[in-house]
């Protein structure tokens, strides 16, 4: 008789230890958001390759399928080698309690130049935000973009059809264990195409006008061995002829995508990501997808014969990243990406591209990488029946860092 009020204690014991471990968890999470704290974090990625190909000089260590030649020659001599530092990476965080919850700034750059200093290794701004509680305000991810699909290779452009832009945005995020969603307002932008028209003097006095803000949503949920995402952006691009005219070539139209993405473990040592994504007007949110906007002729009308659309845009992404052991991997996998062009682009219009790479990964240190990449892309003309591809194959080896303090408690 005595025995079994011990036996019921101990068992008692037994079911409370998880309850105790998880209460200790939480106690533990609680004091660190109410901790003041620091962090310094980035990578230096050096890049050696050779292209076997050609492509434009201004992207020569990245593969961009819409910068391979148009037409024949056009990057000439075919094979060049290329050294680069572009991807180097630093970024800093700071987070504070506050009565609404915990305040998180974070800034980040890197080397790779674009806009004006595209080609050049110089400061490339990145992120810029302030995050409370569920609001976010400054420059970052936009919602229509799923940063965990990006599968890990070392070529930094890679997918083309990938869904992935950073901008200046105010959001809105509620997360939960099993999902998250979120919406966002975000800063409009557009690429236009003049097409045979390019030359037009008549043309050189239209400008964008947006008037509002990019309207963005995401949904996750978790399930199984991953999650899957959904995502959409609804955009009005406008733009204004700001010279007195006889012909109307102001206009408007509204773009707008949708994207699927997921990944998945497929066992102890294999994952898979993929990704598909279509829309109109909204190619500036793709990693690769030339102009949202083209020119429609309009013959039958003497006040509009040249229309602004909105171009169709469709592509998807598929890889699979396997751990051959705890310090080699490899990353393989395809993506596409097809635009529908309007009639007055030019022949030799970027229409389709394809883009394949496989990759042998060593980590001997959790810290650092290094590895050799096989890349290949191709591109199709909107008319001429041109094509070009590249095949390139790329060293990379990357140290990451990554230091924090936080304050102690008293």
């Amino acid at each position: 008789m005595d025995a079994l009020p011990l036996l019921n204690w101990k068992y008692r014991q037994v079911l409370l230890l998880p309850l105790t471990l998880m209460a200790m968890e939480s106690a533990l999470a609680q004091e660190q958001e109410q901790r003041k704290g620091f962090e310094v974090y980035g990578f230096v990625k050096a890049d050696a390759g050779y292209n076997f190909d050609q492509s434009d000089p201004d992207w020569f260590d990245v593969l961009r399928v819409t910068k391979l030649p148009s037409y024949e020659d056009e990057f000439a001599p075919d094979g060049k080698i290329y050294f680069g530092v572009r991807q180097t990476r630093m970024g800093f965080n700071s987070w504070t309690p506050t009565s609404l919850g915990r305040l998180k700034l974070n800034f980040e750059f890197d080397l790779f130049g674009v806009g004006a200093d595209v080609g050049q290794t110089t400061f490339h701004f990145r992120r810029a935000f302030i995050e409370l509680g569920r609001f976010t305000v400054g420059q970052t991810e936009s919602l229509f973009t799923d940063a965990d699909v990006t599968p890990n290779t070392l070529d930094f452009g890679a997918p083309p059809s990938r869904a992935f832009l950073r901008s200046v945005q105010l959001r809105y995020m509620v997360t939960a264990e099993k999902f998250r969603w979120g919406l966002a307002l975000e800063q409009p932008g557009a690429i236009s195409d003049d097409g045979i028209y390019r030359d037009r003097i008549e043309l050189e006095n239209v400008r964008p006008h947006f008037q509002l803000p990019d309207l963005t949503a995401q949904y996750r949920r978790i399930m199984g061995n991953g999650y899957l995402e959904a995502a959409g952006v609804l955009k009005w691009i406008k733009w204004e002829n700001t010279a007195p005219s006889s012909i109307d070539l102001s206009g408007d139209e509204v773009g707008w995508g949708l994207y699927l993405s997921t990944t998945q473990r497929l066992g102890d040592k294999t994952s898979f990501k993929g990704q598909v994504v279509t829309g109109k007007g909204m190619e500036n949110y793709l990693t690769d997808g030339g102009p949202d906007i083209g020119i429609q002729t309009n013959f039958g009308s003497a006040s509009t014969p040249l229309l602004g659309v909105s171009l169709p845009v469709m592509g998807g992404l598929a890889f699979l990243e396997h751990n051959w052991s705890d310090k080699w991997s490899s990353t393989a996998g395809y993506s596409n990406i097809r635009i529908d062009n309007s009639d007055a682009q030019a022949d030799d219009a970027f229409k389709s591209g394809h883009y394949a790479t496989g990759n042998l990964l060593y980590m001997p240190i959790p810290q650092l990488q290094a590895g050799l990449e096989l890349q290949w892309g191709k591109r199709n003309n909107f008319r001429d029946d041109f094509s070009s591809s590249a095949t390139r194959i790329q060293f990379s080896c990357k140290y990451s860092f990554s230091f924090s303090a936080e304050e102690k408690k008293e």
